[in-house]
């Protein structure tokens, strides 16, 4: 099979000649952690205090982890595997943003995303789901995606660095591995297989 890596180095190696543009794309896994728990008890808070009820923040908080599987799956398939032909600065921008994770799939600081990116990308998701839902129904909602995307970047770096002894795991571990080292035009779901299945770029797995 031909190598479809650089390096399985957990070290990184370098994007960018400014330090400043390197430091920002660099984080630890924990990063985010710290920036969206506070963002999910906030938003929890003012379901409350405006009163949605607690079937409906539930109801919306459910809707808001399935939403965030789907927008995973959409963004790494036609986002960060959209590879133009033709135009260095775009093969340079599409490098900067997934090439590098997967000629270097180890770097360890490159396994989250940084919050130069995840911070407006949240934001520009807030108030588009804002604008589409009824009044205040954001306020349950938000809470579940951005669950879903913490536990997508937390699983996408513990996939790469754990060895895991639950059978679930070690699927969604064999899932991702199999995009990295055997086809990267498949297996486009990290933290779940369900959209490969249903739209067909799932692997046959013994």
């Amino acid at each position: 099979m031909k190598k479809k890596y650089v390096s399985n180095s957990q070290e990184s190696v370098r994007m960018f000649k400014s330090d400043l543009l390197e430091s920002l794309s660099k984080v630890h896994f924990t990063v985010p952690l710290f920036i969206f728990i506070p963002v999910i008890a906030f938003s929890i808070y003012e379901s409350f205090e405006l009163s949605i009820g607690i079937l409906t923040f539930f109801e919306l908080f459910a809707l808001g982890l399935f939403v965030w599987t789907f927008v995973e799956y959409i963004m790494h398939r036609f986002v960060f595997h959209y590879v133009p032909e033709g135009k260095d600065w775009a093969m340079r921008l599409h490098f900067i943003f997934h090439g590098v994770h997967h000629d270097y799939p180890s770097d360890a600081k490159r396994l989250v995303l940084p919050p130069s990116v995840s911070i407006p990308l949240a934001t520009g998701f807030f108030f588009l789901f804002k604008a589409i839902l009824p009044a205040d129904n954001i306020w349950g909602f938000f809470p579940g995606f951005i669950l879903g995307y913490l536990f997508y970047d937390i699983s996408h770096y513990a996939i790469h660095h754990f060895n895991f002894k639950g059978n679930i795991w070690k699927k969604i571990k064999q899932h991702h591995m199999l995009h990295h080292y055997q086809d990267p035009d498949k297996g486009y779901g990290v933290s779940s297989p369900l959209w490969d299945k249903i739209f067909r770029s799932d692997f046959l797995k013994k």
